[in-house]
């Protein structure tokens, strides 16, 4: 396939080192040292399940010298969908698929009201991984997993042809039959532990090793599973046992890449997540007192962190 990988990060640049050395023609778009040293250097990932080294990779900052692609992976941060997706425009042709793979429920609407549900499908990931430097990638611990489907949950050639190439370069790959449900599983564990991990400033495994937070952290995800019956979305009734058991389970230096970018005063996905669920819940009339001090709490180091970040453009 052709693909494009529109974002180097964690996400990125592990599914498309993946992609590009099982043979598809892969264009990523990067910018700065990343896109500097993807030229000269090409793209590493470390990973437990295999290291890949690809010496020459194709690079740009420019989606018009790539040209229309079967399928766009956004691997950007969720608060950076709306500013790439008019970027990603030059690479769509007539049967171009775009995969966001954001943490969140909402980059496939936000692509939606610009490109229409004839050029985006649902997408969620599961993995830790992080860039050690530019243009080297190390994935740790969790086996990465990609779900993606249809949003109105019908089959199709295109998602099958897609996950196809997933599972061919090695990646778990499921064509999830409710793509929303998947989404809001994810936001089920990814919202309360980045939140609470970001506000505690320790692992998971220090997380869960407190009675304390481990009772907050299961009232946050009560509050997210009565937000999405709210808005229609069926998840498992033992959705919030399962995500727990999945934190207990994980590495127990694991931080999440909304914490790690909190702590390192970047921008970060809290909009996204818990403040997503805090307005999502204020509009479905849902309480959310839980997620709500963690976003009011986090919301001082956000707004800082991106003075910051505006001052330095």
């Amino acid at each position: 396939m052709r693909i494009c990988v529109f974002g180097v990060g964690g996400v990125g640049g592990y599914f498309g080192g993946r992609l590009a050395a099982a043979g598809n023609s892969v264009a990523f778009i990067a910018r700065g040292a990343t896109l500097d040293v993807l030229r000269k250097n090409g793209l590493r990932v470390e990973s437990p399940l295999g290291d890949i080294a690809l010496a020459n990779v194709e690079a740009t900052d420019d989606p018009t010298e790539v040209g229309e692609v079967d399928a766009v992976i956004l691997g950007v941060k969720a608060w950076q969908v709306p500013e790439v997706a008019e970027a990603v425009l030059p690479m769509v042709g007539e049967s171009t698929v775009i995969l966001p793979l954001q943490n969140g429920v909402e980059a496939a609407d936000q692509l939606v009201a610009l490109y229409g549900p004839e050029h985006v499908i649902g997408g969620m990931c599961r993995i830790v991984s992080f860039v050690v430097e530019p243009g080297l990638i190390r994935h740790q611990g969790v086996e990465p997993f990609v779900a993606l489907g249809e949003l109105d949950n019908h089959s199709s050639e295109r998602v099958e042809r897609l996950a196809a190439a997933l599972s061919d370069a090695g990646v778990d790959t499921k064509v999830s039959p409710d793509i929303q449900s998947s989404l809001w599983q994810k936001l089920l564990f990814i919202a309360p532990v980045s939140g609470l991990g970001a506000l505690t400033r320790v692992s998971v495994g220090e997380l869960r090793s407190s009675p304390e937070t481990y009772s907050i952290l299961r009232d946050a995800m009560e509050e997210i599973v009565a937000l999405a019956v709210a808005c229609g979305v069926a998840l498992a009734d033992d959705a919030i046992d399962k995500t727990l058991r999945f934190v207990d389970g994980l590495p127990g230096d694991v931080t999440s890449s909304m914490q790690r970018d909190i702590m390192e005063g970047r921008p970060s996905e809290l909009e996204a997540l818990n403040g997503a669920v805090v307005r999502l819940g204020r509009e479905a009339g849902v309480p959310t007192p839980v997620n709500g001090f963690i976003y009011a709490a986090l919301t001082p180091m956000e707004a800082r962190a991106r003075r910051l970040a505006a001052d330095t453009d």
